[in-house]
């Protein structure tokens, strides 16, 4: 291997087919092989020995609101993927909405690119948005290279971000099968959001009261409609499940063979309705953080297959957007550095394993997204790595954090995982929370 520049050690390498010793010989960016732990190192390799560390394949989020630019107060692309790559994220893919201009047209992507180009400490992908007027520019987004298009069945909370209602959902499904994409949607029906009681104040039961359950439930089931009219010939993508009433509805269709894929988020699956304090909106997202009984589901719809994957929805927002009341306070949560401790202290209690976790935020996103460079430790692939001390814990300090705005309803929490170093292609970006240079690459779909 006269190429090789580096070989990573571990005792415990996350691949997928499973976790054991091994030695990952880099070259050029790409894992060149996974060899036996105790593999003759070449001459011309610098060896990194972690010892008894995970070695995880680099985190992909497909689902962050970058908000850079025109909210850069809010967030932005040097700070977002800072975080990220503290996390053990590797790979973002940027939400098309919350920054100015939204990424709707080819134009506005460019823009977004451009600004994004210098400040990417972690790769960088795109989803187009549909919107109600934009159906001629989602092939030239699809040719451009956004990796799908997002929208909402309801309110999104920002105006140049308007809803799609049926038959507009019709028309840019119809449009996106025609060229083979993806349809990401924020599933919740907006008629019994109307008719959920609204109250304004303090109280986090009011605010479960007026997201309910049966707002996923009816906007799912819709969509599924329409996926099984198309005959599967187009991906749909439920985003941030929340409610696990729709479970049923999604494994029957995919049994049916719908090609309808789901993701959850660390908030839903570590938080509960329970222990949400009045007053505290850091708690606040749409859909909602529900009860205990309705994780511990989401958690088997995870183990059986019928939840794909985790990724974080991180949406940030200024701190003075979290007022305390819980109707007009911004809905967001920030997890992005916080996402793979959070999963690992969940999942670990209740009895899954790191290759689960590897699995639910690499592998699936990765193959969401069609980054097929990305989402595993196994020859060929980028030398995208997260190393782990999952038996290490540490206490959420929000000023820690990378986040612009170091606002977070993990502030006080013991977790267990602490990432020590994070690579791309094969180069360390994070070291015990010192963040280099930004060295990521910007994505596109096909690329």
């Amino acid at each position: 291997m006269p190429d090789v520049q580096l070989v990573l050690r571990s005792t415990r390498v996350v691949t997928p087919e499973g976790t054991r010793p091994a030695a990952v010989a880099v070259a050029g960016g790409t894992i060149d092989a996974v060899l036996p732990y105790d593999a003759q190192v070449p001459s011309s390799a610098r060896l990194e020995d972690v010892g008894d560390h995970a070695v995880l394949p680099g985190l992909v989020d497909t689902h962050v609101h970058v908000n850079d630019p025109g909210r850069t107060e809010w967030e932005g692309f040097w700070t977002a993927t800072r975080a990220a790559a503290a996390g053990g994220i590797t790979t973002i893919v940027d939400m098309p909405l919350n920054s100015l201009p939204p990424t709707t047209t080819v134009e506005n992507l460019r823009v977004k690119q451009e600004v994004a180009r210098t400040k990417a400490h972690v790769d960088v992908g795109f989803w187009g948005g549909a919107l109600p007027d934009n159906v001629k520019d989602l092939r030239p987004l699809h040719d451009a290279g956004v990796f799908g298009f997002k929208c909402f069945l309801s309110p999104s909370g920002v105006d140049e971000f308007p809803e799609l209602d049926q038959q507009q959902l019709a028309n840019s499904l119809g449009e996106i099968t025609d060229f083979g994409g993806l349809l990401i949607v924020h599933a919740e029906d907006p008629h019994h959001l109307t008719a959920a009681p609204q109250r304004n104040g303090r109280r986090y039961a009011d605010f479960l009261a007026s997201r309910p359950r049966d707002a996923e439930n009816s906007a799912i089931e819709n969509l599924i409609a329409h996926a099984k009219r198309l005959n599967a010939r187009v991906h749909v993508h439920v985003l941030h499940l929340s409610s696990s009433d729709a479970l049923p509805l999604i494994a029957a269709a995919k049994r049916e063979g719908v090609r309808i894929t789901v993701e959850s988020c660390p908030h839903f699956l570590t938080l509960t309705a329970e222990e949400v304090p009045d007053g505290a909106t850091e708690f606040k997202c749409c859909p909602p953080i529900r009860e205990a009984a309705n994780q511990d589901i989401l958690w088997a719809g995870l183990a059986d297959g019928t939840i794909d994957c985790i990724v974080s929805d991180h949406s940030p927002c200024t701190t003075d957007l979290k007022t305390p009341d819980f109707a007009s306070a911004w809905g967001g949560i920030s997890s992005l550095q916080l996402g793979l401790p959070a999963i690992w202290t969940e999942a670990r209690r209740r009895g899954h394993s790191l290759d689960d976790v590897a699995r639910w935020m690499s592998a699936a996103p990765a193959e969401l997204a069609g980054l097929t460079r990305k989402g595993a430790i196994e020859a060929g692939r980028d030398a995208d790595f997260a190393v782990l001390a999952p038996e290490a814990t540490f206490t959420v300090d929000p000023a820690r954090l990378e986040h612009r705005n170091r606002v977070t309803a993990y502030a006080g929490k013991t977790l267990h995982g602490v990432v020590t170093s994070t690579w791309l292609r094969g180069r360390r970006i994070a070291d015990h929370g010192v963040i280099g240079e930004p060295t990521g690459q910007l994505l596109q779909h096909g690329g």
